[in-house]
């Protein structure tokens, strides 16, 4: 699993990717992924995102201290997947606020090598100690914003 943001600034920003393979279990009465697996995808996917920036908490962390709690979620869906196969999904933040981002995700199937679905969620800065939202901390923040694309997304379809 590759989810170490790049660090060279000579370079562009490198996406976390991670890899999932699809379940038999994950299957529904359609003969496709069920829908509510996408949002476990695109959760492990957040994780993975929220690690790399070094905002995940461990063990009783979360308990206190400023860390992310997901505000909404959404995804579109663009072709069926079966098992077996092999997501590779790809996050990216987007719109990063005082106090949020959006993450963007990007589904592609290794069997169909084609964009199977695209999701989003809202990342807000939550201080577990006070139960109030919070501004991102300044070292998370510059971690999101050197992830950030600029320009025009390439393979980005809408």
């Amino acid at each position: 699993m590759d989810h170490a943001p790049e660090t060279n600034t000579h370079e562009q920003p490198r996406p976390i990717i991670i890899e999932i393979p699809v379940a038999w279990g994950e299957m529904d009465a359609f003969g496709h992924v069920n829908n509510v697996a996408y949002y476990r995808y695109i959760e492990s996917s957040r994780v993975a995102f929220c690690t790399a920036v070094a905002w995940m908490p461990m063990g009783n962390q979360g308990q206190s201290g400023v860390w992310p709690i997901l505000h909404s979620a959404q995804i579109r869906f663009r072709a069926p997947v079966v098992y077996p196969d092999t997501l590779k999904i790809i996050a990216h933040p987007r719109e990063v606020q005082e106090d949020r981002f959006t993450l963007a995700h990007e589904l592609f199937s290794e069997k169909q090598a084609r964009l199977v679905a695209q999701g989003s969620g809202i990342i807000v800065s939550f201080d577990f100690s006070s139960n109030l939202k919070a501004p991102l901390p300044a070292s998370v923040r510059e971690r999101v914003l050197k992830l950030v694309r600029h320009g025009t997304d390439e393979g980005h379809r809408r």
